[in-house]
């Protein structure tokens, strides 16, 4: 069936399913790059909570190395792991509705396919 024979509703409806794909998508590729750097934050707490508090700890920044208290290490870690997790919260709630309107618009299609037969 060229393009020329599908209806206009049927075409409007498989670029929006497309649509939903692509965001679908970029949701989770946003989600699983969170994931991945809350996986290192949590490592890096649970490393910096072994040391002592005299422990010598070196913050990257940029190209230098820069000299901070495991203490105020540890505080910043929490609070971008906290960010994260917020973070990986509202792209799993978004993931979910993308995901519920893409089955959505799938079975409108369906029907639409149907009504023509």
């Amino acid at each position: 069936m060229s393009s020329e024979k599908i209806p206009p509703a049927i075409q409007e409806q498989l670029v929006r399913i497309q649509q939903l794909q692509q965001t679908f998508q970029a949701v989770v590729a946003q989600k699983q790059q969170l994931e991945a750097e809350l996986i290192g934050v949590e490592q890096a707490l649970e490393e910096l909570e072994k040391l002592s508090g005299e422990a010598t700890v070196y913050k990257a920044v940029g190209p230098l190395l820069i000299k901070v208290s495991r203490d105020a290490m540890i505080a910043e870690l929490k609070e971008k792991k906290d960010l994260l997790d917020m973070r990986i919260s509202v792209l799993s709630k978004q993931e979910e509705r993308t995901r519920e309107k893409l089955i959505e618009a799938q079975r409108k299609l369906q029907g639409q396919i149907q009504g023509l037969t």
